[in-house]
């Protein structure tokens, strides 16, 4: 399987001139919980939490209406591209510690893993995992 089986590829996002504000208000509009950040020519710079925003601006009592995105996006992470394997994707995500990370073909966004897409893949197989078992348990029983 790969990332572009299981991503969202509703893409949320913002310029890197944004303020923490409009950003936060874009995710409450679009009820999301990340933004992704672009530069001007539309390819991925970073991506703001509301974690984030909470953590890093309004905890340390910062004006979410004067503070960038930019200033506080996170940018430090490898991004994921839709034909990259699923297992390789998903130990990433772990290895960075990112409950949201974003997918990129030629540097544009276009999706995003997300924990829950994880779990809900997880849940998918385990669900075709037990349908499989009954399967097999009913078919022993038919040749008895």
């Amino acid at each position: 399987m790969k990332v572009s089986d299981i991503m969202t590829a509703r893409v949320v996002a913002a310029p890197q001139d944004a303020t923490v504000t409009q950003v936060a208000r874009r995710m409450r509009d679009e009820c999301v919980g990340s933004v992704i950040i672009t530069t001007p020519e539309g390819t991925l710079a970073g991506i703001v939490t509301d974690r984030q925003i909470t953590h890093t601006c309004i905890a340390d009592g910062l004006d979410p209406n004067s503070v960038l995105v930019r200033e506080i996006m996170f940018s430090d992470f490898v991004p994921l591209e839709p034909e990259m394997d699923l297992l390789t994707a998903i130990r990433l995500q772990q290895e960075v510690a990112m409950r949201r990370i974003p997918v990129v073909e030629n540097g544009i966004p276009v999706g995003i893993v997300s924990v829950s897409d994880i779990a809900l893949f997880a849940k998918e197989l385990i669900d075709c995992v037990l349908v499989e078992g009954e399967v097999r348990v009913l078919r022993r029983g038919a040749k008895k």
